[in-house]
């Protein structure tokens, strides 16, 4: 949406089908504690276990499995041996780290992460191992297996996306970004720029909408994606999106099957070398954003909220804020969302995760020569 039209979508939020970052417009008071519980070396993903213990990963290559105590200096933090080796390097390494749904009785894990190729060539991958722990504070990861890669690997260290989870129906979902190469998000021989469903051992789903075409096609649900830092769904089994659009385009999608989202065909924002990129409305063939933000607030890790701590929340998104340093709060009507409040959170928020006790738990993204904290939000 062009920068002068701001002031208008502010003005209509409520009913238009765009939000343009206006919450941002004055700072909402913090209505939660924000509690200091531990610091990592550049920390990207985490996940609870079910005794309540936590896995973080570490971008460089580190799993951490971390009991947490009253206060940092009481925390336990040992280190889960087997990771793979990861391609380190501008956004790339270790990715996300997520449950089996039924990790109680199998104990398996799936982790994300950039792969190393010929030459320069990188990619994202997903594998999955058994987690055993050792009964000392830590563990190792046992047969470890790739069961998914981004294709073809590519040059540079941008846009991986590899944001993991398991939807109700059991399968596997992955965000797939386009490496910063722009036109493979439109490639159906490609999974750049794509969101993947796969079955949990990484073969292909029958019903996939383009599984009659074979090779990575068949791997997709949804097509025209930039960068993917986000997925989550509702209580309903919907499956929603945010991803880091280009200059003045950041997005929140319902994703639908088969559905094509248009980069770089169509954005609402525009190219960082000053070309046009033409807007969603321009182009009704693609699905257009239910949330697009101009100024940027370059989300990260998404949320929807099912706890009881924060009862009035319960049902709302909540997406991390990279340069916003926010915590970005979405309330949804139906199959449409707006924001509802953004708190400023003072640093750049990498994830964020819900905690057995309904808490919400933040990562922060590396902060330079002090790492990023683990942040408790308590009522």
């Amino acid at each position: 949406m062009p920068r002068n039209l701001l002031a208008v979508a502010c003005a209509t939020a409520m009913f238009a089908l765009f939000s343009t970052g206006c919450a941002a417009q004055e700072k909402t008071p913090l209505p939660f504690k924000s509690t200091p519980m531990g610091q990592f070396d550049e920390p990207w993903a985490m996940t609870f276990l079910p005794d309540g213990r936590l896995l973080v990963s570490e971008k460089k290559g580190a799993l951490k499995l971390v009991a947490l105590g009253a206060t940092p200096a009481e925390n336990r933090i040992g280190d889960i041996s087997g990771v793979p080796a990861v391609a380190y390097g501008g956004q790339g390494g270790f990715g996300d780290v997520v449950l089996h749904p039924q990790f109680a009785s199998n104990g398996l894990v799936y982790l994300s992460y950039a792969e190393a190729g010929e030459g320069d060539a990188r990619g994202g991958a997903v594998a999955r191992a058994k987690l055993v722990l050792d009964g000392n504070g830590g563990g190792a990861l046992s047969g470890l297996t790739v069961i998914w890669r981004q294709v073809p690997k590519v040059s540079g260290n941008g846009h991986y996306g590899h944001r993991i989870a398991f939807g109700p129906d059991g399968k596997l979902w992955i965000t797939s970004s386009e490496r910063q190469k722009f036109t493979p998000a439109q490639d159906m021989k490609s999974n750049l720029g794509k969101i993947v469903r796969l079955n949990d051992d990484g073969s292909v789903p029958a019903d996939n909408p383009f599984a009659k075409q074979g090779g990575v096609a068949a791997q997709v649900w949804s097509l025209g994606h930039r960068n993917a830092l986000g997925i989550a769904f509702d209580a309903q089994g919907r499956l929603w999106e945010q991803e880091m659009g280009p200059e003045g385009g950041d997005e929140l999608n319902l994703i639908e099957r088969g559905k094509n989202y248009g980069y770089p065909i169509v954005s609402n924002g525009d190219h960082y070398d000053g070309r046009d990129i033409p807007d969603h409305a321009t182009r009704p063939e693609f699905e257009a954003p239910k949330i697009s933000w101009n100024p940027v607030i370059s989300p990260a890790g998404l949320l929807i909220y099912s706890g009881t701590a924060f009862p009035d929340w319960k049902g709302d998104a909540f997406i991390g804020g990279l340069s916003s340093k926010s915590l970005v709060r979405i309330e949804f009507d139906g199959i449409q969302a707006h924001e509802a409040a953004r708190y400023d959170m003072g640093q750049r928020i990498r994830e964020v995760e819900q905690g057995p006790d309904g808490n919400l738990w933040l990562l922060e993204d590396e902060k330079p020569g002090s790492g990023g904290r683990l942040l408790k939000l308590s009522p």
